[in-house]
């Protein structure tokens, strides 16, 4: 057993990362500031994205995207049960209803073939979540979206660096919301960004942003600004400060070493447990990708063991091995449960999935050995619990 703990993720900070936000405490500009329109523009052109709009939250710009597509009661909303709650709550806030559609079994992606028999006469839109960092079957989704004149939200929390089909997750014809929390592919502290091509719907979600305000405080209290502003609709709170940008655009330039090391120690997972029955290892999608290895998330099969999932993360915690929970499916929660009436069967591999996922420590800053540990940790928890 290893001597510490090694948790399921931790961020990798440097030092670039820290002078910067020194220098923006010693700058004066603490909340939104130059910064962020730097890490704004480089994340556009990063990932490719015609327009892109920082903000404090993922979460936040789901909300913001909901509210400027106009959504009324009636509306629904289609999207997966396998995803953080936020997916769902922000459409249930805006006043529409979600819609849940089954995932694939082997990626946990949202079923692009079961989405056609929920589509209904009040359905507005689409969120697919690419789960872990694998990208949805996106041509398939959009050529629903087509016929019946959809809108394609991407919820990309998980996404920063994915690609599909050659393409950067956030350059597609759609709406792509990225999240910068801690324990995501780079970081802000916490932190999101929307990405679009529709000019008119940056420009609205960057009013609704900070209180509906014509200027943002930067803008009038530079040295070349104007302090006067006018209100031209009731906005939110939701930009992100410069000390948050900060860590960003050092973070970004780092994305595709974070991912090569993660997909490293996936891969090493993955023929590592090729011979153990009992855990069902992530699935790669037939299309050409690339997988981002925000998450690595196999099933424990319980069926085969005396224990269950909670006890198998119970057990390695034992052995000084984090995991977390990504994610309980999103009817198997109270409130969700009652909220949307699903019954029992009706989304049997989320079912499946909700009941035996984890997530085994990923990182960049884990060493092989590290990764050996995990491995040798998991195998004996299998062992020493069989049927």
């Amino acid at each position: 057993m290893r001597k510490e703990f090694l948790p399921f993720s931790t961020p990798t900070i440097g030092d670039d990362e820290i002078n910067e936000v020194v220098d923006s405490l010693k700058s004066g500009w603490i909340t939104t500031g130059p910064k962020v329109k730097r890490f704004e523009d480089d994340f556009k052109a990063y990932v490719g994205a015609k327009y892109a709009v920082p903000l404090s939250s993922a979460t936040a710009g789901l909300h913001l995207t909901l509210l400027a597509l106009r959504l009324k009661e009636g509306d629904e909303v289609i999207t997966t049960p396998m995803t953080f709650a936020s997916t769902v709550s922000m459409v249930i806030l805006c006043g529409a209803t979600p819609v849940l559609v089954d995932i694939e079994p082997g990626t946990l992606n949202i079923d692009a073939a079961a989405i056609r028999a929920k589509i209904t006469p009040n359905t507005r839109a689409i969120i697919p979540v690419h789960f872990a960092g694998q990208p949805c079957d996106m041509d398939a989704i959009f050529a629903l979206a087509k016929e019946f004149n959809l809108t394609v939200i991407e919820d990309a929390a998980h996404a920063a660096g994915t690609e599909y089909k050659g393409e950067k997750i956030g350059s597609l014809d759609s709406i792509s919301i990225f999240s910068f929390h801690p324990n995501k592919n780079i970081t802000t502290g916490e932190g999101g960004m929307v990405c679009t091509p529709d000019e008119t719907l940056a420009e609205e979600i960057s009013l609704l942003k900070f209180h509906g305000m014509s200027r943002e405080a930067w803008k009038r209290f530079s040295a070349t600004g104007n302090p006067n502003y006018e209100i031209l609709l009731p906005g939110f709170k939701y930009n992100m400060m410069d000390i948050q940008a900060a860590l960003g655009i050092h973070q970004l330039p780092k994305l595709d070493g974070f991912i090569a090391k993660r997909t490293e120690i996936a891969e090493f997972y993955n023929a590592a447990f090729a011979d153990v029955a009992e855990l069902a290892r992530p699935a790669y999608a037939g299309y050409e990708q690339r997988h981002a290895w925000h998450l690595y998330t196999p099933l424990v099969r319980v069926e085969q063991l005396s224990i269950d999932r909670d006890q198998f993360m119970a057990e390695l915690k034992k052995l000084n091995i984090g995991s977390g929970l990504h994610y309980k499916a999103i009817h198997h929660h109270p409130y969700y449960r009652e909220a949307l009436s699903i019954k029992t069967g009706d989304l049997p591999n989320a079912d499946y999935a909700s009941d035996r996922i984890l997530s085994l420590p990923l990182f960049p800053k884990m060493t092989m050995d590290d990764a050996s540990d995990v491995v040798e940790a998991v195998k004996d928890v299998i062992a020493r619990n069989r049927k």
